[in-house]
């Protein structure tokens, strides 16, 4: 393609190259450069990309689109923003891929996951062919790719697009993080709907404070046709707040709302309740157990509706869906007590995930967690208090020490915990306290292994050691 056209409604402050060039591929990684490409100086967390422009042209790159005059005696185009134009250039190389296709975005900082699941399979199960882009993983039709982060960049997820399109979807229902919307990686994109789970704690590594976060994830609802929102969090007004797309709220406790559930009953197993909206009532029966999963089962059955699915039609494909990898998850393990592996890694997270439990243990609850490396520390004492307060015992762990200390993070948490009247120990090796809370499990316990969720790592001083839980539960009873 010629770079003309891919450089088509980008903010261009000055070139030096020939607009007639023919361009092979665009990146943003100086690796990943091949002959003719065009290459992206994108400013990162850690580096900055204009120092790798050398690199990407000896590996045969064409041009350099970048914020500042290259020192290299290499063609080159400035730009305004080199996320907005990397943005804008991958829509142009990859043909426009999301205006062919109904884009379902849904953020928040809990329940993402689910929900897009949930959404992806009253879709599906209407007839509506549907690609996945997420935490967990990416479906583009029939294929299950592994997912990197939340929210691939732009050049990424426009490829993704046209590679959905192509597979005859439809419609792509994705998780859009507050770090993309802040980065720009969904820049160009309008969305048919748009979903707000629910606002806690957590990235204020990446945010400055609450306020900065919530208005992040506000960003979503300036490019969407319709918005679906938790009434029951004030930040579900707080997004809407003055837009001017379609609104939908949902609700477990006000009768204001859009769509309310009523008769809410918590089970083991699952949930059911009656989802109401003006004119209608369904009964909706989800097979994940938990609070939290009102709320979720409300979000995917109100996405539909936004998307011209009746309630009815929403509420019958929910009693076919299953629940998601590392969220709630119970293990096999042909116990007296029960194993959860779930990926609460917020106070909030943690907080819903332990109340559930509570709701149906005949047992102890057995709460076992760390925290992530390298990310928020404000939030880990949050954490420990979160579990003390919903459990009996507390095995504090590591998670994800990424470059920090372990050691360093569990005393971050202990401040939280130690105050609290939950039976509290401290196993820094997490597969050992893992075998510890097996060891001394009682009948009618739920061991509850949080943070880790569907990752199948340990990420510890820059490598990631395979480690899946379920794994290891099973070696540890054979």
């Amino acid at each position: 393609m010629k770079l003309s056209q891919i450089m088509q409604d980008v903010d261009i402050v000055r070139q030096s190259c020939d607009f007639n060039m023919e361009i092979s591929d665009i990146c943003y990684d100086s690796r990943q450069a091949v002959k003719d490409c065009a290459f992206l100086a994108i400013r990162g967390f850690r580096t900055d990309g204009h120092l790798f422009i050398a690199e990407a042209a000896r590996r045969g790159a064409a041009v350099v689109i970048a914020e500042r005059t290259p020192e290299e005696n290499v063609p080159y185009v400035l730009v305004r923003d080199s996320r907005r134009a990397m943005a804008q250039m991958a829509k142009n190389f990859f043909g426009r891929p999301d205006e062919e296709l109904k884009l379902i975005g849904v953020t928040g900082t809990n329940g993402k996951t689910t929900v897009t699941y949930l959404i992806k399979h009253i879709l599906e199960s209407n007839g509506k062919k549907c690609g996945l882009i997420g935490t967990n993983d990416i479906y583009v039709g029939d294929r299950v790719l592994p997912a990197q982060r939340t929210t691939p960049e732009s050049c990424e997820l426009y490829k993704l697009l046209r590679e959905m399109r192509d597979a005859g979807c439809g419609h792509v229902v994705m998780e859009v993080s507050s770090h993309a919307l802040t980065l720009d990686r969904v820049y160009g994109l309008t969305f048919e709907t748009a979903v707000f789970t629910n606002l806690s704690r957590d990235h204020l590594d990446f945010h400055e404070d609450m306020e900065h976060y919530l208005q992040a994830k506000a960003k979503l609802f300036e490019v969407c046709r319709s918005a679906v929102v938790n009434y029951d969090d004030p930040a579900g007004h707080k997004v809407i707040e003055n837009k001017k797309c379609y609104k939908m709220t949902y609700s477990a406790k006000e009768n204001s709302a859009d769509l309310v559930a009523k008769n809410i009953q918590l089970k083991a197993s699952k949930v059911e309740f009656e989802a109401v909206t003006t004119g209608e009532i369904n009964h909706v029966a989800l097979g994940i157990p938990g609070m939290f999963s009102v709320y979720n089962a409300l979000a995917a059955i109100g996405c539909g509706m936004s998307l011209g699915i009746s309630l009815s039609d929403a509420a019958i494909c929910l009693r076919t869906c299953r629940g998601v990898k590392g969220r709630a998850e119970v293990v096999p393990t042909d116990t007296d007590y029960t194993v959860i592996i779930d990926y609460a890694h917020t106070p909030d997270g943690i907080n819903s995930i332990l109340k559930a439990v509570r709701g149906f243990a005949k047992g102890r609850v057995v709460a076992l967690f760390g925290c992530g490396g390298d990310r928020d520390k404000t939030k880990r004492p949050l954490m420990g208090k979160a579990a003390a307060d919903n459990a009996d015992v507390c095995i504090v762990t590591s998670d994800n020490p990424r470059s920090e200390d372990p050691k360093a993070i569990i005393d971050d948490i202990l401040p939280g915990v130690r105050d609290s009247k939950a039976q509290l120990h401290v196993i820094e090796d997490r597969r050992e306290a893992i075998a510890f809370a097996l060891k001394n499990a009682r009948p009618n316990d739920v061991i509850v292994l949080m943070g880790k969720g569907h990752e199948t790592y340990q990420e510890i001083k820059g490598k990631k050691l395979h480690m899946d839980e379920r794994e290891i539960v099973a070696e540890l009873l054979k």
